[in-house]
């Protein structure tokens, strides 16, 4: 029998998006995590240079594995073997390759929720177990050391995200440490997605790889490289997985693009440039925050990294996807329903996308601004009515 997946509700509230453009109205997206920025100026002009010298083809490129390795020995002090570092097609193939590198059919594997909806249906297509553990307000929305230890029995194994994706929360260093502890007193396997290292709106995130070096580390160029359409990203894998985290990739996705690649070693010392957009999201992130209280969303995840709003809608509806398509119709402005990041609560919540440019943003919150103080008028009017959308 094969795995039956659950649909990813953005991608359908996206091509209404796209139709309503082909049919001449202004849509501002904020649907999907993707920067709006491509990739630094002198990756781009690197890429130029290359296709007229190297016919490429299936390659992984020594040097981006080598600053790769310095990246982690400068940012956190980690000691990783050129060999341990497996580059791939971004991090969705990284996530496939860590979860059949380390847990057989069956396995039960804890997640977050709300979290990224691909954790879920993943380990659902490897017939895994996802165990997902309720994350709220008193979690700040992260997976935390008591709740691995609470756990009878404990899981095979763990996905950590930090900042996390819709929420945009990060796990404090002594949080994280502690909870590497447990996960290795209890035999938790750990696979962290760094994807959004980076971008952070105070201290820095703290990678995995800094406390446990038998932990898996999954990270891309889509996000803080502002490079999600190359498809370039890489796993970290302990010495003795090695071996099989090449044949797998190997079989599975051959290489990942050869024009990432060269792209991809220009873009990690293109660093003024990167900061740059981190400060726009910074500034977006401020502005949505400001606004917000003034709609009526007051409960929102504190975004501590990453470029997302996650904010409560529940006094307003209990139909996420009917709101994002309503909201979407009339004020051109798309987002994504909660639905899609958490099964159980995600028909109350919605996620807006801050990685687009600032005068987006602000006109974003112009149209938002009358919209929602309607919807809470007409709310308030009809107490009955909140779950129509």
């Amino acid at each position: 029998m094969t795995a039956q997946l659950e649909p990813f509700h953005a991608i359908s509230v996206s091509v209404l998006a796209h139709r309503l453009k082909a049919e001449g109205r202004d849509v501002i997206h904020m649907e999907f995590g993707q920067p709006s920025t491509g990739a630094p100026a002198a990756a781009i002009a690197e890429a130029h240079r290359v296709l007229d010298v190297d016919p490429m083809g299936y390659w992984q490129s020594d040097a981006l594995k080598a600053r790769i390795v310095r990246h982690y020995a400068e940012t956190c002090g980690a000691t990783i073997a050129p060999e341990q570092v497996i580059l791939t097609n971004g991090a969705s193939p990284a996530l496939v390759m860590a979860l059949s590198l380390l847990f057989d059919p069956g396995a039960r594997v804890a997640i977050a929720r709300p979290g990224y909806v691909a954790y879920r249906n993943n380990l659902r297509a490897l017939f895994m177990e996802p165990v997902e553990l309720p994350c709220g307000p008193a979690e700040r929305y992260q997976i935390t050391a008591a709740a691995l230890e609470a756990m009878k029995p404990a899981p095979d194994g763990v996905i950590l995200a930090s900042p996390a994706n819709p929420t945009g929360t990060v796990i404090a260093p002594d949080e994280l440490a502690r909870i590497v502890a447990v996960c290795q007193r209890r035999g938790i396997r750990i696979i962290s997605d760094e994807i959004y290292h980076g971008i952070t709106y105070g201290e820095a995130a703290l990678s995995v790889a800094a406390l446990d070096d038998q932990a898996l580390i999954v990270n891309s160029f889509s996000k803080y490289f502002s490079m999600s359409g190359w498809r370039l990203g890489w796993l970290v894998v302990p010495p003795a997985l090695v071996g099989q985290a090449v044949a797998r990739m190997g079989n599975l996705f051959l290489t990942p693009p050869s024009l990432a690649q060269h792209a991809g070693l220009v873009a990690f010392d293109c660093r003024d440039e990167l900061e740059g957009h981190v400060a726009t999201y910074a500034r977006n992130r401020d502005l949505l925050l400001a606004a917000l209280p003034g709609m009526g969303l007051a409960k929102i995840a504190p975004p501590d990294g990453a470029f997302y709003i996650w904010a409560d809608i529940g006094h307003l509806t209990d139909d996420s996807l009917a709101f994002c398509e309503q909201l979407l119709r009339d004020t051109g402005v798309c987002t994504a329903p909660g639905i899609d990041f958490d099964p159980v609560e995600g028909n109350r919540f919605f996620r807006m996308s801050f990685a687009v440019s600032t005068p987006l943003v602000e006109e974003a919150i112009r149209r938002l601004t009358p919209w929602f103080a309607a919807r809470a008028a007409s709310a308030a009017a009809h107490p009955a009515a909140t779950g129509a959308a």
